[in-house]
């Protein structure tokens, strides 16, 4: 069968209309001819007949094997203007606009968070990512998105992988890279007796893990895993949010604070460990707040070690279930907001009573925050501009930070 690719999915499939309903066929591009089987609405074993002026060869060798990016076979610019378009898309679909900042891409070999997965085999280790919509583990040695302070982890982390897994089951392996070395945190291992955690503690000296926590209970310890936010130092607990690049985190810092200006009182929502109101308590009065206590307490502590900041008061508290109150934001003159997924629904309806004269809007998801930023600029906000952050280089991933104010 032959088909011609119309447009992109929010995926990343490319797109034809069948005589029954769209066609999806995964690795091409829009005004590509491509043929192949259909199977069911997806084309498979597809072979390009006519190319894309934006397909590049894949910068990674392990590309066509490995499920962690989708967008390696489009040219830089392609990507970029379709990450935006799915921004504009949420957008136009709640019936709004806006102006368009410069998008920040994350560089190669930059994301300093992964979670890999591992399994024992009868002749070692396999240790990797998946292949997309398969159990199938792709080894990734020459990965292109990965920091090298990970990819030389990895040593290290099959050796994990050989002492604490097993042939019969999968064990996650989520490495991050900080100041003093990977922190590593593993699910799924094996449990734990007096000889392992022996092991692992040495397993962890020779390789320079700066601390390794198994199936949430900490086994080794070897330095602070600090991670630096402004003038402050921040261990986070394991398994702790953690921009996925250092470039992103600081395009995000820079567009909160160009969105914010001049703000002397400030409050952070769903703060985290402190990645903006550690940095912007260097020249306003920051109230953070944030729904896990063990991020709370490291971020209080990363505040008291630090000098030079000005008044850092933290709270713990669900802001889905107890969302800050109108009276709460007296005097404040701006908003941080930084929300999962789900976006902030209950928190918005707050801040459309508290008219705060600023909000500062990231979201990783481009349709919760359009849901947001309706219910915001119907009750008096406008929408300055946007700005996309690619951290997810070659993925379907979308970030933004947004500035409304009244």
């Amino acid at each position: 069968m032959k088909i011609s690719i119309e447009r992109l999915g929010h995926l990343g499939d490319g797109i034809a209309m069948g005589e029954a309903g769209p066609i999806y066929a995964p690795g091409f591009l829009p005004g590509e001819v491509v043929e192949g089987d259909l199977v069911k609405d997806t084309l498979t074993g597809g072979k390009i007949v006519t190319p894309s002026p934006d397909r590049v060869k894949p910068p990674c060798a392990h590309a066509r094997s490995c499920g962690g990016c989708l967008m390696q076979h489009a040219a830089d610019g392609f990507v970029a203007t379709w990450k935006e378009g799915i921004v504009r898309g949420a957008l136009a679909g709640q019936g709004l606009e806006a102006p368009f900042r410069p998008m920040a891409t994350s560089p190669t070999r930059s994301r300093r968070r992964a979670t890999l997965t591992g399994r024992k085999t009868k002749g070692g280790v396999l240790m990797g990512f998946h292949a997309r919509g398969s159990d199938v583990l792709v080894p990734i040695p020459n990965c292109q998105l990965l920091h090298p302070d990970l990819v030389a982890a990895f040593p290290g982390l099959e050796a994990m992988v050989k002492l604490g897994g097993s042939r019969s089951t999968e064990v996650q392996l989520t490495v991050t890279r900080s100041l003093a070395g990977p922190d590593v945190a593993v699910t799924g291992g094996k449990e734990l007796d007096a000889q392992m955690r022996m092991d692992l503690a040495r397993l962890c000296e020779t390789h320079g893990f700066a601390r390794l926590t198994w199936d949430g209970e900490t086994i080794a310890l070897r330095a602070a895993p600090m991670q630096r936010f402004g003038r402050a130092l921040v261990a986070p607990p394991p398994g702790a949010f953690l921009q996925a690049t250092a470039e992103g985190e600081s395009a995000l810092l820079q567009a909160v604070a160009l969105a914010i200006g001049p703000a002397r009182r400030v409050v952070d929502l769903f703060a985290g460990c402190g990645t903006f109101s550690l940095p912007l308590a260097e020249r306003a009065e920051v109230h953070a707040v944030e729904g896990e206590a063990t991020m709370t307490a490291a971020l209080e502590k990363g505040a008291r070690n630090a000098e030079g900041l000005k008044r850092l008061t933290v709270e713990t508290r669900d802001l889905f279930r107890r969302p800050l109150e109108p009276d709460e934001f007296k005097g404040v003159d701006a908003v941080v907001i930084d929300p999962p997924r789900a976006g902030a629904e209950a928190q918005t309806a707050r801040l459309v009573a508290a008219k705060v004269p600023v909000i500062a809007y990231v979201s990783c998801n481009p349709a919760t925050f359009a849901r947001d930023a309706k219910a915001l600029i119907q009750s008096g906000y406008r929408l300055d501009w946007v700005q996309v952050v690619d951290q997810f280089r070659w993925s379907s991933h979308v970030e933004l930070a947004a500035r409304l104010s009244r």
